[in-house]
């Protein structure tokens, strides 16, 4: 059982997170190209197709750790230091994903497509709300170095799994 439990956290791993860290990775320099050509809609499709697949795969990530638990139970390696590690840069990693990366992917979307971002109280407007436009370099900028973060995590966790220091399971 151990083994096919594995097998299954490692296939969801690669099916699940590599979309994910690639189209995440791929977003920021697709953003600036529409952002470049506004008027292409092949552009802009990429962009958005590039954060569907985040949105998507991200949601079906969370059969990684489900998974990955599971198998680490039948293996008996829950206390290990190495796996609590990996267990939180993979918390940590779905935090940033969550609230750094795909509401900026959001962000820069909405910018594209002329939409206002946000709201809040705005005294100056007089009506109660500030429409906030993201576009730019600097915004596509800060979404690749979160994206760079959740990427990072997601190979220190890979390299944790296969390295596993202290373990005891013979690796």
């Amino acid at each position: 059982m151990t083994k096919f439990l594995l097998s299954l956290h490692v296939l969801a791993a690669i099916i699940a997170v590599g979309p994910v860290t690639v189209a995440a990775s791929m977003f920021p320099p697709s953003a600036r190209k529409a952002l470049a050509e506004p008027d292409s809609e092949r552009a802009v499709s990429a962009v958005r197709l590039l954060h569907r697949i985040c949105r998507v795969y991200g949601g079906v990530g969370i059969a990684v750790p489900v998974l990955g638990f599971a198998t680490a139970l039948s293996m008996g390696v829950l206390k290990d230091a190495w796996l609590i590690v990996s267990m939180l840069l993979t918390a940590l990693a779905a935090m940033v994903l969550l609230a750094l990366v795909l509401p900026r992917q959001e962000e820069i979307l909405e910018g594209l497509g002329g939409t206002t971002v946000g709201s809040g109280t705005g005294a100056a407007a007089g009506t109660g709300t500030v429409t906030v436009t993201v576009t730019g370099r600097a915004a596509t900028a800060r979404l690749a170095m979160f994206t760079g973060v959740f990427n990072l995590l997601w190979a220190t966790v890979t390299i944790l799994m296969i390295v596993r220091p202290g373990s005891t399971t013979g690796a």
